[in-house]
């Protein structure tokens, strides 16, 4: 549980990331390859404010997410990514007056449901990290005497 803060933090910054690529492409407009060169295309919308924030807010939500791994089970930590998907849909309801209908509320409220149920199953993960990383530790030292 309390790795609980970092896996949201992971969760917030991809959102974020999401939001402001769509932002980013919004300046953009239609896009449209006719009589430009693609890749000078490509570097134009990499390099744009919006879309260069989000790209690198990416990468920050892919360390914590490597940090989170390194401590909890996969299985745990994994399914709380879908949670950016509550965010990015609340959000962009907001932001970019995006359709939040009937189906996407109830969409949003199994995520959340199934979130919390692999929260609770995974409350004593770390605990038990500990308690066989003691075992392991008590069986290494009677090996040695």
């Amino acid at each position: 549980m309390k790795y609980i803060p970092f896996i949201l933090f992971t969760v917030m910054t991809n959102a974020a990331a999401q939001l402001m690529l769509k932002y980013g492409m919004m300046t953009f407009g239609p896009l449209t390859f006719a009589g430009v060169n693609p890749i000078l295309k490509i570097l134009q919308i990499v390099f744009s404010p919006w879309i260069f924030a989000g790209l690198c807010t990416f990468v920050i939500s892919m360390a914590s997410h490597l940090y989170v791994l390194s401590k909890v089970d996969l299985s745990f930590a994994y399914p709380f990514l879908s949670l950016a998907y509550v965010a990015v849909a609340v959000f962009a309801y907001f932001l970019f007056k995006e359709d939040l209908n009937a189906y996407r509320i109830g969409g949003i409220a199994l995520i959340c449901v199934g979130t919390v149920l692999i929260a609770q199953s995974g409350a004593d993960t770390p605990d038990r990290e500990a308690a066989l990383a003691d075992e392991k530790l008590q069986s290494e030292r009677s090996i040695i005497q």
